[in-house]
């Protein structure tokens, strides 16, 4: 079973992720905020990690560069979500830089979630 590190600084959004990810099959565990997810990714490796752009103490970009800089941590796959609203080309291609492997914008179609982690997971 694959583990998800969700990372996402609305307890809710968390609650009801969780719930829809652990029915598909997957082993979830959660971090509030950046610093919590650095920690938590050195603690449990996980297989893929959901990360939201506005997060307290370290925003979802740092993560995602401090992450994707460390060889320990380099190959773990990271979609960014944020709530900023579609169309912002430019967050999507900074994101990519900083090395996320894809970007959804809330809201998204569970299904589109789906798809997107097997397709990392090599599912």
């Amino acid at each position: 079973m694959a583990k998800i590190l969700l990372v996402d600084d609305e307890k809710n959004f968390v609650i009801v992720m969780k719930s829809r990810l652990e029915n598909a099959g997957y082993e979830i565990s959660a971090a509030y905020d950046g610093l919590e997810a650095i920690e938590k990714v050195s603690q449990e490796r996980p297989d893929l990690i959901i990360l939201d752009l506005v997060l307290p103490k370290m925003d979802g970009y740092k993560v995602c560069q401090k992450l994707k800089s460390d060889d320990k941590y380099k190959g773990i796959p990271i979609i960014m979500l944020t709530a900023r609203g579609k169309g912002l080309d430019l967050e999507r291609i900074v994101a990519m830089e900083f090395g996320a492997d894809a970007y959804l914008t809330k809201p998204f179609e569970p299904k589109e979630l789906l798809s997107k982690i097997k397709e990392l997971l090599g599912a």
